[in-house]
């Protein structure tokens, strides 16, 4: 069954659309202050399409990140009462207290550190707002940790170009497939502990 291959195709389209970076700073920005999906699933297939453009997706992903990174901060500095209740609802009070606890131990380098942390961007950002941390060091170490991610990212595809689009569209449905069952599998392992 064909499915994950038309995903990937339309996926290919929009990173080849005029309007794409657009919406990739805009992705990036939200990510980082309170929206829950990462840039990557659009800077990887706009620097896979685009592999001339990757470094300028890069940039331009990592500016919109911390100037989202920058509202993030805001927000915990003047409005976390107001979304506390928030973060328990998402089911990320949790991470925002190990976060915490990685501010109280590391400092600067939990920022650093965030930019390839499986917890969301927008959990520093807000957390280091809220322990009002040092402005600047927050922004230098903003730019440092996602842009090395997001530079990572775009290097890797620019360098996989033609030849990886082509693979990947070869057996997308392959991989597509095999991960879908992976987490089926996962899931029904975690629920019989």
């Amino acid at each position: 069954m064909k499915l994950f291959s038309g995903l990937y195709e339309r996926a290919m389209r929009w990173a080849r659309h005029p309007k794409a970076p657009w919406y990739l700073a805009g992705l990036s920005f939200s990510e980082s202050s309170f929206f829950p999906v990462p840039p990557d699933v659009m800077l990887a297939p706009m620097s896979l399409a685009r592999p001339e453009k990757a470094w300028f997706f890069a940039f331009l992903t990592t500016l919109a990140s911390v100037v989202g990174g920058i509202a993030g901060y805001f927000i915990g500095l003047w409005a976390f009462d107001f979304i506390e209740p928030l973060l328990h609802d998402v089911g990320y009070y949790e991470k925002y207290l190990q976060v915490r606890a990685w501010f109280d131990e590391w400092g600067f380098w939990a920022i650093f550190i965030a930019g390839f942390s499986p917890i969301p961007y927008k959990i520093f950002t807000i957390t280091a707002g809220v322990i009002s941390m040092s402005f600047p060091p927050f922004v230098l170490a903003s730019i440092i940790g996602r842009g090395g991610r997001f530079f990572l990212v775009a290097g890797l595809m620019a360098w996989g170009g033609k030849p990886m689009e082509d693979k990947l569209h070869k057996y997308m449905d392959v991989i597509g497939w095999s991960v879908l069952v992976i987490i089926v599998l996962a899931v029904i392992a975690f629920n019989l502990k």
